[in-house]
């Protein structure tokens, strides 16, 4: 699970294994491996991993489908809005 998640998280980003390994200071190798399924990071990567893409270690597991957005330095207004958009882009899904 974590392999296909790392993969469509760092695709989403439109990053290269090599722009990913380099951001997280790893080789691309080792990318290459995670999405491969040849090893899974260390706690310490992993954590790094979720904060880079602002998502839990549950969701980099599969553990848990749930997104979350960094809403730190944002106001109160900023985050009703952000909810608000999502709300509507639910229902429309919902409609469709």
């Amino acid at each position: 699970m974590f392999e296909e998640v790392i993969k469509q998280l760092r695709l989403s980003r439109g990053l290269s294994q090599v722009q990913l390994a380099k951001d997280l200071f790893v080789t691309k190798q080792t990318v290459s491996n995670w999405e491969n399924g040849n090893i899974i990071p260390s706690v310490e990567v992993l954590v790094k991993i979720a904060k880079y893409f602002s998502v839990s270690t549950d969701y980099l597991l599969g553990l848990d489908d749930r997104r979350y957005i960094e809403t730190t330095g944002l106001t109160e207004k900023q985050i009703t809005h952000i909810q608000q958009i999502i709300e509507d882009i639910v229902g429309e899904n919902l409609s469709d």
